[in-house]
């Protein structure tokens, strides 16, 4: 499966002074004393074993939210169809504190948990660190770029990739206006999971002969003055892939682009339902489960039937129809490529 099982260190962080844990949501598994499927499994755990898994989010904000509690439902079905009990804690970081996050990952060892779940790439590789002298299992989710970000060869760390189909969101651009000449490419530096997809729209849009001006920002304050200045550079459409820092601070831009006649094409249907136009990406209920189902498998089976990472297959175009209200934007165009679904703005 692996090439090989020596992790680097991806952070120095020193050793943190105490500091209060972020603990935005704790729930526990729940007790189950339902009886096993009928029919042969290979190992089957008793109806008295106990698994501790740890679940951290990078931070908070709807997509890391939806997942974190999809795996925990996932988590809860598992524990009911094996006649097993399984305990987890879902933890995040402070606004994206590595210090804090080195401290839960290196609590959840200390825990002796039978498995870390991360949640975004930050996360993740901080857990594959805490865990390179135990080898417990990491199962991450929500890596656009796990090869990059250097989880992939390590033969105690797999999960699920959400990598984006940046060329089909810019179809979708162009099918939706013919004549856009001017894009803008809103990001943050600091996240891993846009480096890819940004170099992928730049090479798109070089190819196509269309001009693009970027803007980054890795504050809420620099996100909206980075879209007040593509604003006003007079763009025809912004882009974003699945940058956690501007999914964040959607709710507080997505009313002056939309206004601006600019729709917003993104990486995650999280931004669109807190106001961007559209994005075409994974369901990311459905990426949870499939974690959940990756940290039973590994936990109960050992790492080495299981690949780097699995990717998560898109196709689910979502449109917010209010702002394509705003834009007066026609959207039937995106029902050729792929399974439209419609939603509306919810402040979470």
């Amino acid at each position: 499966m692996k090439k090989h099982n020596i992790v680097k260190k991806f952070f120095a962080l020193a050793a943190a002074a105490a500091m209060t844990l972020s603990l935005c949501a704790c729930s526990s598994g729940k007790t189950q004393d339902s009886q096993p499927p009928q029919g042969e499994q290979t190992q089957q755990p008793s109806g008295d074993t106990t698994y501790k898994v740890a679940i951290i989010k990078q931070f908070d904000h709807p997509s890391l939210d939806e997942i974190a509690k999809a795996v925990a439902a996932e988590l809860d079905k598992i524990a009911a169809d094996n006649g097993v009990k399984i305990e987890y804690d879902i933890t995040c970081g402070q606004q994206n504190d590595q210090t804090v996050l080195k401290q839960l990952a290196d609590q959840a060892i200390a825990d002796k948990v039978d498995a870390i779940i991360p949640i975004a790439t930050t996360a993740a590789q901080i857990a594959a660190s805490s865990a390179e002298e135990t080898k417990t299992p990491v199962v991450y989710a929500a890596i656009s770029d796990p090869e990059a970000a250097e989880l992939a060869g390590i033969d105690y760390v797999t999960g699920t990739s959400d990598a984006l189909n940046t060329a089909l969101i810019f179809d979708m651009m162009l099918a939706q206006n013919p004549d856009v000449s001017k894009v803008g490419l809103l990001y943050s530096l600091s996240e891993p999971n846009s480096v890819k997809p940004i170099a992928d729209a730049k090479a798109y849009l070089d190819n196509k002969g269309i001009a693009y001006v970027e803007q980054t920002a890795n504050t809420n304050d620099e996100v909206v003055a980075a879209a007040s200045a593509l604003i006003a550079a007079g763009v025809d459409a912004v882009f974003t892939p699945t940058d956690n820092v501007i999914a964040v601070a959607e709710l507080a831009i997505y009313e002056d682009l939309a206004k601006a006649g600019i729709p917003h094409y993104t990486g995650a249907d999280s931004f669109v339902r807190n106001g961007a136009f559209a994005t075409c990406g994974v369901n990311y209920t459905d990426l949870g489960a499939r974690t959940a189902d990756l940290a039973y498998e590994a936990i109960t089976k050992g790492m080495g039937g299981l690949e780097d990472y699995y990717l998560m297959d898109g196709g689910i175009i979502t449109v917010n129809t209010e702002t394509a209200a705003e834009l007066k934007a026609d959207y039937s165009v995106f029902s050729s490529m792929g399974t439209v679904v419609e939603v509306q703005t919810t402040e979470d």
